[in-house]
Order: C-alpha cells, then structure tokens, then sequence
C-alpha cells in the first residue's frame, strides 16, 4: 500500500496494487480457481487515497459527493465480495479508531458510513488485532466496547493466536467450506496497477 512489507511472515504466489474497487473485484474474479482466499490490506487507504486526492479541489456540494462516492465504493467492494462463490473467503482489514469514551470502531472516512451505512453490519465476522505485554493475539468476542464479533462456538477461545491460517481453518470447518492450498492478497495503491506473480 504505502510501499511497506505485507504483515505476513511468508509470500504469496498471486498479489496486486491498486485503490479502485471495481479493479479489485475484477482481480479477484480473475484469480485461477484454486484460489479462494484473498486479503485486501488495508482497505482503509481505498477511501484515504480517494480523500486526499479531492479534499483540496471539492468546494460545497462537491464535497458532499466525495464524501458520497467514498462510501458507494466501500460498499461497492463488500456486496462484490458476497456475490462470489461461497466457499470464497476474502478478509478486509482495517486500522481502527478510539472514542474518548472507549468505544472502537473501523477507521473510516466521512459520517455516511459510520451512520447510515455501517460496514461493520455487512459482514459476519470481525476479529481485531490486539496485544498485550507483547503478546499479539486475535481477539473473536466483543467486551461490548467494540466491532467484534463471530458465530457461537466457531473459535475456540475469546483470544487466538494472531495466524490467519487459524482463523481461515475456523470460518471453513464451521461453514463446513472445502480446504484451499493457495491463498492471493490484493493491496490498495494509488500508482499503476498491476498484476503480477512473485518468483
């Protein structure tokens, strides 16, 4: 994204940058078939890139209409995600932000989606990135302060190890969804897009 390492010890076989939705959802319908698990990180900079890119040049209603269109893109992008085939999986990660009451929602821009459209309320799950003493744990219940959540029973413990593998076995032995080998990134970025295929 900002031209940081992915947040991933290993690589992966299939990844891609850019910062327009419909590019991201076309990538991802392209991926070959064995591919069926995907992570756009971090999906926040799709709407920071569009912001910084107009703020300046959008007075009055324009601005209502950057704000507007940020949110279409964002919900853009998750209703593509829940028209692919069901034993895709494709994980969108976000910063968060803090209330100074201490409640912690997505890091988003604008209050059309903090209000009227809600990210968190299109999706099933949401586990957040915690740590402790240094100790780096994902977290899978809600203490009632934030967006997390998950079915019943589907992680074993409030607190996991922080390894997406984990949690990907989870959601597919829950929803009883086949086991995949390969898994694809797709990584917002403002410059030219392209595909391309690590050696």
């Amino acid at each position: 994204m900002e031209g940081k390492s992915l947040p991933f010890r290993h690589t992966f076989k299939y990844t891609m940058k850019a910062d327009d939705v419909n590019v991201i959802l076309s990538a991802i319908r392209k991926l070959p078939p064995t591919v069926k698990t995907i992570v756009v990180d971090d999906a926040g900079y799709i709407m920071t890139h569009y912001f910084m890119k107009n703020h300046r040049n959008m007075k009055g209603n324009a601005q209502f209409d950057m704000y507007n269109q940020m949110a279409d893109d964002m919900c853009t992008l998750v209703n593509g995600i829940k028209e692919l085939p069901d034993d895709y999986i494709v994980y969108l990660m976000f910063h968060e932000e803090t209330s100074d009451y201490g409640d912690t929602k997505l890091l988003t821009i604008g209050k059309l989606l903090d209000q009227k459209a809600p990210l968190i309320g299109m999706v099933t799950i949401a586990i957040r990135c915690m740590s402790n003493s240094g100790r780096h744990f994902f977290k899978t219940v809600t203490d009632g302060s934030d967006i997390t959540k998950s079915p019943e029973e589907m992680f074993e413990a409030e607190e996991i190890e922080n390894d997406l593998k984990i949690v990907d076995s989870a959601i597919r032995d829950y929803y009883n969804i086949p086991t995949v080998v390969k898994s694809a990134t797709a990584e917002p970025k403002t410059k030219k897009t392209k595909e391309k295929e690590s050696k």
